[in-house]
């Protein structure tokens, strides 16, 4: 039962079924070739029996000797057709009832073939007529009458040989089928799914990576298709282990930062108290800095891992937001050869996180600012926002040099899409997952040499959208 549920197994059975079929194609038509050839036998037998009337004198014989010679030739009697004349030449005994009359002169195959197989299946028996041309003289036309039984058991004789020969022939070529498969396809591919259970033991152990070595095309294609996938499977593994110690060190650091930042901001309320004009403006931005700070280490603590607290959404000024961001980066003006500019409508709001959004956007321009600087060139950052319908479309666009091939194929996944040599494509991947868990969309418009651009997509304020 096993066999039969296998791949050889049933490619076993397959073969078994096409070889016959095959011999049931072949076997039809030689059985009315059997019939055929028995018959013609008859019929050239019984001219020569008709010949030794026609010599002797007065064309009379004995009665012996005419049993003698239908009895050789196997038939009842002869007639002989010339010019629509009929001669009955020789008669072995009174002739019964003829049943089923056969022209053999002009015949056609599919009649040989429905002959034949009504032939091969009568077991009643009958005397049958049988009319051809004479073998050696094409003008001469003869008639003779035989018994059906005698040829009905040699067909099925001979058909039965046919029979047992087929077997043989389908048993044969199945095994060599099934042997060649096993050896060629099965094998092979029993081996790959030993290597995959291997793998799956230990997946983080490179040492059980498969080695592509079939000669076979489609078999080599899978076993490559298989170490790809298990040198993609290790990578993650190894990523998936990275990001759990950095999450382990960052719960770390955020319970000693928090305090830290519990202390500066202690000291920095005391500012508010200050005359000074440019403390009492950047006073609140920086306690809502540290504000935001240590909710981001309380969170990280809370959840003991990176995972983003659920979404506050309120209606936000996004203008502001976004003056807010390039203002924390320190370039509302010039600065070492980056200009920034927002250009957003005041009215415009969206319903969002404002901390999240805060966080994406901090980490897109912060990424814009670095490849604009390593570019060592002069470029320009820019905030756009605008109504699309029900939705806030926000691009952030740099002109710096780009994202490299290997970060655009790895985009939004941490420690693998980073931009720069030294960089962990977390800050894309935070921001990709603070704008989905917003209900909205972050994707990359385009990234040549002239400069990259990442849209945003979030859903504009309900209550404005209503109205």
């Amino acid at each position: 039962m096993r066999l039969m549920r296998s791949l050889s197994g049933r490619l076993l059975i397959v073969t078994i079924c096409v070889v016959m079929l095959a011999e049931v194609a072949i076997f039809v038509p030689s059985v009315a070739r059997f019939r055929q050839d028995y018959l013609l036998e008859r019929v050239r037998r019984a001219e020569i029996a008709a010949y030794t009337v026609l010599a002797s004198p007065d064309r009379s014989i004995s009665n012996e000797l005419a049993s003698v010679l239908v009895s050789r030739a196997e038939v009842l009697n002869v007639v002989v057709r010339r010019e629509g004349i009929r001669e009955m030449v020789l008669s072995g005994r009174e002739l019964p009832e003829i049943t089923e009359s056969f022209d053999l002169r002009e015949p056609e195959i599919w009649e040989l073939i429905v002959d034949a197989l009504v032939q091969i299946s009568d077991t009643d028996g009958g005397i049958i007529r049988v009319i051809a041309y004479a073998p050696q003289d094409m003008g001469k036309e003869l008639e003779v009458t035989l018994d059906s039984a005698p040829l009905a058991k040699a067909m099925r004789a001979w058909g039965l040989n046919i029979l047992w020969l087929s077997l043989v022939i389908s048993l044969s070529t199945a095994a060599m089928v099934f042997f060649a498969v096993r050896r060629a396809v099965v094998r092979p591919i029993t081996k790959v799914i030993s290597n995959v259970k291997r793998f799956s033991e230990n997946p983080e152990d490179p040492a059980r990576f498969i080695e592509p070595r079939s000669r076979v095309g489609e078999i080599a294609e899978a076993e490559h298709a298989v170490a790809d996938m298990q040198r993609d499977v290790h990578a993650a593994l190894k990523a998936r282990s990275r990001l759990a110690s950095l999450g382990e060190a960052v719960a770390k650091i955020s319970h000693d930062l928090r305090n830290i930042l519990g202390t500066t901001q202690l000291m920095a309320d005391r500012l508010e108290m200050s005359q000074d004009p440019i403390v009492a403006r950047t006073a609140p931005k920086l306690l809502g800095s540290l504000d935001r700070a240590i909710r981001l280490c309380q969170s990280t603590l809370a959840y003991g891992k990176a995972e983003e607290a659920p979404p506050e959404s309120r209606i936000i000024a996004f203008g502001e937001l976004a003056e807010e961001v390039v203002e924390g980066l320190g370039l509302m003006g010039d600065d070492a050869g980056v200009t920034a500019l927002v250009d957003v409508e005041a009215e415009l709001v969206v319903e969002a996180d404002p901390e999240q959004l805060f966080r994406a956007l901090d980490n897109l321009t912060r990424n814009a600012v670095q490849a604009i600087k390593a570019a060592g060139k002069p470029g320009r950052l820019t905030i756009a926002a605008d109504q699309a319908g029900e939705h806030v479309e926000i691009s952030v666009i740099d002109t710096g040099p780009g994202l490299p091939a290997r970060a655009r194929d790895h985009l939004f996944k941490p420690f693998q899409g980073g931009a720069r040599r030294e960089g962990t494509g977390l800050g894309l991947a935070i921001a990709h997952e603070l704008i989905r868990a917003n209900r909205g969309e972050l994707n990359l418009v385009t990234s040549t040499t002239a400069g990259t651009e990442f849209r945003i997509t979030l859903p504009m304020a309900r209550a404005i959208a209503a109205a």
